[in-house]
């Protein structure tokens, strides 16, 4: 537990389930103020907002697309209106559309990007206005990937849209360092989401996807929420503009293990 994020403000998008239900619901147990955002899963971010204020945080839910603009706008706006400030700022909503390249259509490419890039950078612009203009030393955290670094094929826009993330995360780190606001990103690997629950069930398929992570195990969301938390806190005060792998070694190139190659 970091005891300097206790009363802090923090707001999390994709909050409903996955990776971002991990990082609400463990800033709740940081005594956080939490603003528990949301696209679909009404009922679930209702449930998170009831676990935070159980576990001793505050929070409220709010719906947004972070692809919209004004979306984005108000959402900060209602963090800002409820909890009188913002100290962390996790872009976390993510989406994925697997399909040949040569049969990618403009829509699903745009519709890839728009979340995993644009939602970032709107998400990183709304909260970076505030932090600047209220002199807060606040910290952003994006949600990168494994495949900022592994190129993924069927998946070019996804791949595409983390390695934006990737430079996005380390040019607002140096614009912003003189500001005291620290942005870094976290790189998962292959976690056990509901995203990824369906294919996991065949056990050949999980196998398969164990094979290439040198610990041989499949991640958990509270692993990443672990590292959202350090991220968060005094703990991590001299560290920006970096990505944090938790992959259980998926980018040590797992194919050379054991003196192959």
């Amino acid at each position: 537990m970091y005891k300097d994020l206790e009363g802090k403000v923090a707001v999390v998008t994709g909050a409903s389930k996955g990776i971002g239900r991990a990082i609400a619901t463990r800033y709740g147990q940081e005594k956080m103020k939490v603003v528990v955002t949301y696209r679909s899963g009404e009922e679930e971010a209702h449930q998170i907002v009831d676990e935070i204020k159980q576990a001793g945080g505050e929070a409220i839910p709010f719906r947004a697309d972070v692809s919209k603009e004004e979306d984005v706008i108000a959402l900060i706006k209602a963090a800002v209106d409820t909890f009188g400030t913002i100290d962390v700022m996790v872009n976390n909503a993510g989406m994925e559309i697997p399909s040949p390249s040569h049969e990618m259509s403009l829509d699903n490419w745009n519709k890839v990007i728009n979340v995993n890039l644009t939602g970032v950078f709107l998400g990183c612009r709304e909260a970076l206005k505030y932090m600047v203009e209220h002199d807060i030393k606040g910290t952003i955290i994006n949600m990168s990937s494994v495949h900022q670094q592994i190129p993924w094929p069927l998946f070019v826009h996804y791949a595409s849209s983390k390695g934006g993330v990737k430079l996005l995360t380390q040019t607002l780190a140096m614009e912003y360092a003189p500001k005291g606001i620290r942005v870094n990103a976290i790189g998962p690997g292959a976690i056990d989401t509901p995203i990824n629950a369906e294919k996991f069930k065949d056990p050949k398929v999980k196998a398969d996807v164990e094979s290439m992570i040198p610990m041989g195990k499949i991640g958990e969301p509270e692993e990443i929420s672990n590292v959202a938390a350090w991220l968060a806190s005094k703990e991590a005060s001299y560290v920006t503009g970096i990505t944090l792998f938790a992959d259980g070694g998926m980018t040590l190139y797992p194919s050379f293990q054991a003196g192959r190659g």
